[in-house]
């Protein structure tokens, strides 16, 4: 009766936020309002899955009362076999409701600076970067998120030694979240006359974007250059200095922006890159000293970490966290990556509910 009488609590309180929503004097409290509709939405799948359970809980008893108080012989079997079918779904919403109640992520609703930087395999490793970025903005478009990119550094030969971008939207860390670490890719490349399959690597991370309020950051620890915006091969592409490196000097963090044309914007995306860093530092720690006590399997998010490997030839990709692998390889460099995020996003579930029976 545990579990009924946490949601009952959540029943309350849902009750309350309507309560105070429908309060006139709350007109005028626009962050109030704000705040409360937030916390209502986050309680919407929980009420409608208590709602269920409840309702199941009812035709249970009801059937039993028909079980232990009718003659009719018929009547007591029906009930015995719908019985057995509420109990399986009484056990079914249990577990559903156990997946909702776990604490949420808090920067799970946080639009995303993402990093793809090309590893081992030279030119190779290059195209792949390239090809991971196109596969992260494809999906951004099919979730209807906005990219803005921040700052790049190409071969002129169609690849990608390092990316910088933005993605925004809704529930975007949530999403992405996992994709923080090492993915290899084993193809025959272009430029391979032998046909050889050849293993190369990038690197991607994913780091939450911080507010103001999260990160304080000292003006006096920035130095911060202005130089004219290079592209590939060194050749200008700006005529006026609006490109923008700023370092971080307590902790050597140095990042760059050239893709606007105006200093100030470009120092304005710089700025939210190094906020995002310094809280990903921060996220790290804490993480560290959860990760003492359990390890994570999935929400680990080091980047160092080899999380995926992307075999061409056989159409293959799998993901070595959970052991996954699908032979739709094609499709999910379209972007198509809703299936394999998804997976991993219930074997992180799975992982955590377990952590918590265990504590």
């Amino acid at each position: 009766m545990e579990l009924i009488e946490r949601l009952k609590k959540i029943k309350d309180r849902f009750e309350q936020i309507n309560q105070q929503l429908a309060d006139p004097s709350l007109m005028n409290d626009r962050e109030k309002i704000i705040s409360l509709s937030r916390e209502r939405s986050d309680l919407t799948d929980i009420i409608a899955a208590y709602e269920n359970y409840s309702a199941t809980l009812k035709n249970i008893e009801g059937n039993r009362e028909i079980i232990n108080s009718v003659t009719d012989k018929e009547l007591v079997e029906l009930a015995g076999a719908e019985l057995e079918e509420l109990e399986e779904k009484k056990e079914k919403l249990e577990e559903e409701i156990k997946f909702i109640l776990l604490p949420k992520d808090p920067n799970d609703d946080k639009d995303v600076i993402m990093e793809i930087r090309a590893g081992t395999g030279g030119e190779e490793a290059a195209l792949f970067a390239g090809d991971l970025f196109r596969m992260y903005t494809r999906y951004a478009e099919m979730k209807g998120w906005k990219v803005e990119l921040i700052d790049i550094n190409d071969t002129g030969l169609g690849g990608i030694k390092e990316v910088v971008f933005s993605v925004s939207g809704e529930d975007v860390f949530g999403e992405l979240k996992y994709e923080s670490g090492v993915h290899r890719v084993q193809r025959v490349p272009a430029t391979e006359a032998s046909g050889r399959v050849h293993t190369s690597a990038a690197s991607v991370a994913v780091l939450p974007e911080a507010e103001d309020v999260q990160i304080d950051i000292n003006p006096n620890d920035l130095r911060i250059d202005i130089y004219r915006s290079g592209g590939a091969g060194g050749q200008n592409v700006n005529k006026v200095e609006t490109a923008v490196r700023i370092t971080h000097l307590p902790t050597g963090i140095v990042v760059q922006c050239q893709d606007e044309r105006s200093q100030l914007k470009n120092r304005q995306k710089a700025m939210k890159v190094l906020r995002a860093r310094l809280y990903d530092e921060k996220l790290k720690k804490h993480n560290d000293e959860i990760s003492a006590q359990r390890k994570s399997m999935v929400g680990k998010g080091d980047r160092s970490d080899k999380i995926r490997t992307y075999n061409f030839p056989q159409n293959r990709i799998t993901d070595h966290r959970i052991g996954l692998t699908l032979y739709n390889l094609t499709n999910i460099m379209e972007g198509e990556l809703s299936e394999l995020i998804e997976q991993i996003k219930i074997a992180d579930r799975t992982e955590k509910l377990q952590a918590s029976a265990e504590y």
